[in-house]
């Protein structure tokens, strides 16, 4: 399903997804990400029982086991954070989908920063913020657009637009900073935490 509800959102260019079409996109990757958030949850906490008894060849299978399940994940998550700035928030026009689509986007990047450790980790928890952030100010913005009079509104409509426009345009280039560094980073510091 989330390779379909992909497709469909890298196929709106002009136009939005549906709020049906938002829903099943963001259900398919709750589906696909919860599953392996619970098993690493599981594995994790086997690891710890094992390691407090002494069971080292345990340990490194299960080390082993816990470092596909965070390749996994971080797939994932890569997979909708790309989708996201490089088709669903820019092509966002109605308020609501935007705070929703950063919402979700501060969700995958929470997602990240429970597993990853180090630099990646400190960058995950500071995106997840920053996402958070534009959306509740965006929301809260909405929601007082009704309590004022019509030129206010039109200005107010105006600057909000424009906050858009800017918040699409920092996230994107967050996003490009962040793999300019990956790229950089040298090929020791991967920062998995094994």
């Amino acid at each position: 399903m989330v390779e379909f509800m992909e497709k469909v959102a890298k196929t709106v260019d002009s136009e939005e997804l549906t709020v049906e079409e938002r829903n099943l996109l963001s259900v398919a990757y709750k589906n696909v990400i919860g599953a392996r958030r619970a098993s690493w949850r599981i594995i994790s906490s086997i690891e710890q029982k094992e390691e407090s008894r002494g069971n080292e060849d345990r340990v490194t299978l299960i080390k082993d086991y816990r470092g596909k399940i965070e390749v996994e994940l971080t797939k994932i998550c890569d997979g909708i954070l790309k989708l996201l700035d490089s088709h669903l928030v820019p092509s966002s026009t109605a308020p609501e989908s935007k705070v929703f689509y950063l919402k979700m986007k501060g969700d995958y990047y929470r997602y990240l920063a429970e597993f990853k450790s180090g630099t990646e980790r400190k960058d995950a928890a500071e995106n997840t913020m920053v996402a958070y952030k534009a959306a509740q100010a965006f929301d809260e913005a909405i929601s007082e657009l009704d309590s004022l009079s019509e030129e206010s509104y039109k200005d107010s409509t105006l600057i909000m637009q424009l906050l858009r426009d800017n918040l699409t345009l920092w996230t994107s280039d967050i996003s490009e900073d962040a793999a300019e560094e990956m790229k950089d980073a040298p090929k020791g510091e991967s920062g998995d935490g094994q």
